[in-house]
């Protein structure tokens, strides 16, 4: 790989020296022709020859180091351009010079733009926040007014209610994902007492539905972000409410590995290896016309905030198992 590197590296400097080395080879073809013309004795051509030479060869030596040594810089700027675009090189002559002048004004504009964009997220973020608490108010009206009577009609405006609630929650964290790591609030907490938060939130959807719940307490204790471990794990099982119209949900861990099962309508193979990317609905999706493909991709973006891997597993008709390992974060005792 290195040697590869130095040929390239040789390469572009012979490249870019083509002019000059062309009118060093010119001028000693005239060097030649004037001793040719005069009859000159061979030993002083033999000796300018020599030396002029020599010195090209130095020269070149000198001008290939300081071509190499610009060449390290540039690719350290690159892999660091806001630290590089500081600290641009000096120029050496007057078109250097006018390109270290557009990288300089170019680095300004780009600066002026991203505090910009940062301002307008924030601003979008403040708007969404603000709406979702304020939302969060008629919903909880609508909830009290609800459980004053208990008919079928009741029941099922409560289903909706909380879907919508579900989905109020979905755009805060999806507009939280870009916020940095300060967002995080990392303890040590029993896995058995996150899940637990969860599927105490779904166990009116489960009586309902009349799905079988398999969980038995967890003994093991990982180091995370409450809210956003609760929240991953809700994900997951209102996927598996979702799409499971009888049987049963299973939560178990094995060798640091939490297994999330349903006996729901499965996943197509082919829509496998997508369903975490945005957006992305597959076959169940587009049958059910009603999802929008950020669930699952919400999951994909909350595990990689929790250092979390995630995987899927499923049979079309038999059900799906997410699989979360814990590894990365599982505490040692």
């Amino acid at each position: 790989m290195k040697q590869i590197k130095r040929n390239r590296l040789l390469g572009s400097f012979l490249k870019e020296e083509a002019f000059g080395i062309s009118m060093y080879l010119g001028t000693m073809m005239v060097f030649y022709a004037v001793f040719f013309l005069y009859r000159a004795q061979p030993e002083p051509v033999i000796y300018a020859t020599v030396i002029t030479l020599f010195c090209g060869f130095i020269i070149s030596l000198i001008r290939f180091a300081l071509f190499a040594k610009k060449k390290h810089e540039r690719d350290r700027m690159l892999s660091d351009f806001e630290c590089g675009a500081k600290a641009l090189p000096e120029a050496d002559n007057l078109l250097e010079e006018d390109y270290r002048n557009m990288l300089t004004e170019l680095r300004e504009k780009c600066a002026e733009l991203n505090t910009k964009l940062r301002a307008n997220q924030q601003d979008a973020y403040d708007y969404y926040a603000t709406w979702v608490h304020q939302i969060k108010t008629p919903i909880a009206v609508m909830r009290m007014m609800l459980s004053s009577e208990d008919t079928e009609e009741h029941r099922e405006l409560e289903q909706e209610l909380f879907r919508i609630e579900q989905y109020v929650e979905m755009v805060l964290n999806y507009i939280r994902l870009d916020e940095s790591s300060n967002d995080l609030v990392i303890k040590k907490y029993e896995i058995d007492y996150l899940v637990r938060q969860a599927i105490r939130k779904y166990a009116g959807q489960f009586v309902r539905k009349k799905i079988k719940m398999n969980y038995d307490e967890i003994d093991r204790i990982i180091v995370t972000d409450e809210k956003w471990f609760v929240f991953l794990i809700e994900q997951i099982l209102s996927n598996a409410v979702k799409y499971t119209a009888t049987g049963s949900v299973t939560i178990y861990l094995m060798d640091d590995k939490l297994y999330i099962e349903d006996t729901g309508m499965g996943i197509a193979k082919e829509d496998i290896p997508r369903i975490f990317e945005k957006g992305y609905t597959g076959y169940n999706g587009r049958a059910d016309k009603k999802s929008t493909g950020l669930g699952l991709y919400l999951c994909k973006q909350t595990c990689n905030k929790l250092n979390i891997s995630i995987n899927a597993r499923s049979t079309p008709g038999e059900g799906t198992t997410i699989i979360l390992d814990l590894n990365e974060i599982a505490a040692t005792e």
